[in-house]
């Protein structure tokens, strides 16, 4: 399925809701102003009728006055779109209508069922959710009302009663809000509780076979079924549900439940879904793969995101995930020449076209605003111009970003500046740049860009294809490929020890551990925080690769050591190595282990550092003890008593500091040596056919993630252990009523379904994207539609968070 044909199908979803819209404001959340922003819905908004869109969380009294279409009136209808529970958004739409007095109708839409709501145990709502909050709303609204009418008449002033005719409750069609939207209620519920076989609740747990009670099902499992259920409904898709791992047989048992009579007896396309745990590969994503995609949504900066800091009442917190929303800067990679832009007349146009047709109304001191900027205030302008990585207005009808998702940073770049070309070509513009064939760089990108960017209609009539260039042009620049690259060849390191012999491996780590240490105080000394414009590793990311070594270490040496794939010894110095980075510098890395312990240990540093300056003699200081030669003493013998009590007392808290420290980085290798059981401890993975194989030059499949090997053994059959078929209700009634007579159904296969989904829960990224593609290219079978997609996307930075951030379970 295109990205195109998505974006339309939610469009048209929203044009039914017309009458809704209509001569209404319209407040959306953080999780729908990022989702409609990636369809393009807000010139559709407009094109509706709405008077305004505005932001719910951030709503003010002035929304009413903001009106597109100009008209004198009051508003007197209000439409509220969240992406979250209503007990959750029900804060913010009180005020909401609290604030807007003279409103006679209120329509609430929700992307969340109402199954969903009856679902959660953390919900108040029952099965008729929509019903009960509708009552609750008008119930708390009224309260309200009568207590701001009362406080306005002992203060001796006339308030204006609200007359709320009526408030309805919608549900927003599932598919105009992105489940891996990163304010979506969906991507935010936690996903595992805590427990000994959990690593995080952004990930699923250790799928041991053992599957916990469908009444215990954490909030994210529950709303993933009710999302794919819903997306099915409205792709009038029958669903032949597989699921591998602990946490996707849940969600395939709901999903199953849920479906009745009516739903399998309509005509509807037959598809398969497989759901597959993130936790029976979490190599791939915390490694830096070849996929420009990758490197983009890695290197760019995200917009900022609302977050409400929810959290549930069974003690779950919700997921704080970064926005994916990615910021293109467009206007850094224009601003390198700031005075040929200035001459090229420019900023005078963006300025009138910012200003819109209204240019009459504007105030005359505002008039040459841009004439009146020195030099210092052309990043202003130049900021306006930076966009987002997916906004369908820029792509529509060229659909870059779905060509560019499956390809290798080199294809990739290679294909970016193919299109520049082209585009430059049809405006007729001319670059003198050195262009090497088969390759791109920053430089021939960045002249290509700031050429077609000269002329204001040029810009706008490519904008799209300029923005993807500057994304481009941005994740090649050195500061961020030398990173990237230094990553890349120290996990090819990393795979090739664990191929070797485990005292290999755990020497490769530490010589890592204490690089990145010694680089980060280096640079530190330097006063340049910040090493990654030179390739090196932070301490922080040696962490990163302490992880992925381990989880190699546990699929290669699973029995090495007692407790861990490595013998007592190599722990140890791993151990030292972590232990003395932390001493060398404690607030590297702002790490979950060292919570309390960072300011006494900074205090610690600072204080050697001083004792240290105290030490060392000035060269004109004089010693007077020296030349004393009175043998019987010194005065001052109490002062000395005291001073050596203190030190000594220092002493003994630096020793209990260090034994503290050293129980946390226990606690550290002890999450290190769950990780390294995952191949051991999950099921489906014991057996070896799934399990990350040895990368040999001679097997295609060494370096790909699960979701190539599913796929590839998916499309030719072969057997998947854990694999697991969740048979319909009224399958399970052929199956056992008429099945003792011969007569019962033969269990389907995925690879005889010719639209096949596959959903990750805990999330993908874009190697893996790349690598399904791959498989299906490979398999012979080009009637296959693959659709792929998962809770949200990740990066490394984004597993690093999960694992040892303030979700992990360690």
């Amino acid at each position: 399925m295109a990205l195109i044909d998505v974006a339309i199908s939610c469009l048209n979803s929203i044009r039914e809701i017309e009458e809704d819209v209509k001569d209404a404001i319209v407040y959306i959340d953080a999780g729908c102003t990022e989702s409609f922003q990636f369809v393009g819905a807000f010139p559709l908004f407009l094109e509706l009728g709405a008077r305004a869109v505005c932001s719910l969380e951030n709503m003010t009294s002035l929304d009413a006055v903001a009106d597109w279409n100009s008209k004198s009136d009051c508003a007197k209808r209000i439409v509220i779109m969240t992406s979250r529970l209503l007990n959750d958004a029900h804060r913010y739409m009180l005020r909401c209508l609290s604030t807007h007095e003279g409103v006679q109708r209120c329509t609430v839409f929700t992307s969340i069922s109402e199954g969903s709501h009856s679902a959660i145990p953390d919900s108040p709502l029952g099965p008729d959710a929509y019903r009960e909050y509708e009552t609750l709303l008008v119930q708390d609204y009224n309260e309200h009302t009568k207590k701001s009418d009362k406080i306005s008449k002992d203060k001796g002033v006339s308030k204006f009663s609200s007359a709320l005719e009526s408030l309805t409750m919608e549900p927003i069609e599932s598919e105009n809000v992105d489940i891996s939207s990163g304010g979506a209620q969906v991507a935010e519920a936690s996903l595992s509780r805590q427990h000994e076989d959990s690593l995080s609740f952004g990930l699923p747990p250790i799928s041991t076979g053992s599957m916990s009670d469908t009444d215990d099902v954490p909030p994210g499992a529950t709303l993933t079924a009710h999302f794919l259920y819903q997306l099915a409904l409205k792709m009038e898709l029958k669903l032949e549900i597989f699921s591998l791992g602990d946490q996707s047989k849940n969600v395939g048992k709901i999903l199953t439940d849920m479906s009745s009579v009516y739903d399998v007896a309509r005509r509807k396309r037959s598809a398969g879904l497989l759901l597959v745990d993130r936790t029976l590969d979490l190599i791939t994503p915390c490694c830096h793969g070849d996929s420009l995609f990758d490197r983009i949504f890695s290197s760019l900066p995200r917009a900022e995101r609302f977050s409400s800091q929810a959290q549930l009442k069974q003690g779950v917190p919700s997921i704080n995930r970064p926005s994916l929303d990615v910021q293109v800067p467009l206007g850094e990679l224009l601003n390198e020449e700031p005075s040929k832009i200035r001459d090229s007349g420019l900023p005078e146009g963006i300025e009138a076209f910012l200003r819109g047709w209204d240019s009459y109304t504007s105030a005359p001191q505002n008039v040459g605003l841009f004439n009146e900027c020195d030099k210092k205030s052309t990043t202003n302008w130049t900021e306006l111009l930076n966009g987002s990585l997916v906004a369908t207005e820029c792509f529509r009808g060229t659909p870059y970003l779905e060509a560019m998702i499956d390809r290798k940073t080199k294809d990739g770049s290679v294909l970016v500046k193919k299109w520049l070309q082209e585009a430059l070509r049809r405006e007729n513009i001319s670059v003198n740049v050195r262009a090497r064939p088969g390759y791109a760089t920053k430089p021939e990108l960045q002249a290509m860009i700031k050429a077609l960017s000269q002329s204001q209609s040029s810009l706008l009539k490519n904008k799209g294809i300029i923005q993807l260039g500057a994304a481009t042009a941005a994740a090649l620049d050195e500061s961020q490929s030398a990173k990237w690259d230094t990553f890349s060849s120290a996990e090819m390191m990393l795979n090739v020890s664990a191929g070797d012999t485990s005292q290999g491996l755990a020497a490769q780590i530490s010589d890592l551990i204490n690089k990145s240490a010694v680089a980060e105080l280096q640079a530190k000394k330097n006063e340049k925080p910040d090493s990654s414009s030179r390739g090196l590793l932070s301490f922080r990311d040696a962490l990163l690769l302490t992880i992925v070594g381990y989880i190699l270490a546990g699929e290669n040496f699973p029995t090495s050591g007692s407790g861990g794939p490595f013998s007592w010894q190599e722990e140890h110095f791993l151990k030292e190595a972590i232990v003395d980075a932390v001493l060398e510098n404690p607030s590297a890395g702002n790490l979950k282990f060292l919570n309390g312990l960072t300011e006494e240990l900074e205090g610690r540093l600072n204080r050697l550092k001083s004792e240290e300056t105290k030490e060392i003699p000035s060269d004109d200081q004089l010693d007077i003890d020296a030349l004393d030669d009175d043998p019987w003493g010194k005065w001052g013998d109490e002062e000395e008593e005291e001073v050596d009590n203190s030190k000594a007392d220092e002493s003994y808290d630096d020793m209990q500091l260090k034994l503290d420290l050293r129980d946390r980085v226990d606690s550290l290798f002890r999450f290190l040596h769950k990780l390294s059981s995952l191949r051991t401890r999950n099921l489906p993975l014991r057996e070896g056919s799934l399990a990350s194989e040895s990368s040999f030059p001679g097997e295609p499949s060494g370096n790909k993630g699960l979701v190539y090997r599913l796929i590839t053994k998916v499309l030719s059959k072969q057997e998947i252990p854990g694999l697991e078929y969740h048979s319909s209700t009224v399958g399970r009634f052929i199956k056992s009523g008429f099945g003792r007579f011969g007569l019962g159904q033969a269990k389907p296969s995925l690879a005889d379904q010719s639209v096949i989904l596959v959903f990750v829960i805990g999330g993908i990224n874009g190697i893996e994207v790349l690598e399904a593609q791959e498989a299906v290219s490979e398999s012979g079978r080009p009637d296959i539609n693959l659709v792929i997609g998962g809770t949200t996307l990740l990066t490394p930075d984004d597993m690093f968070e999960l694992l040892l951030g303030q979700f992990s379970h360690f």
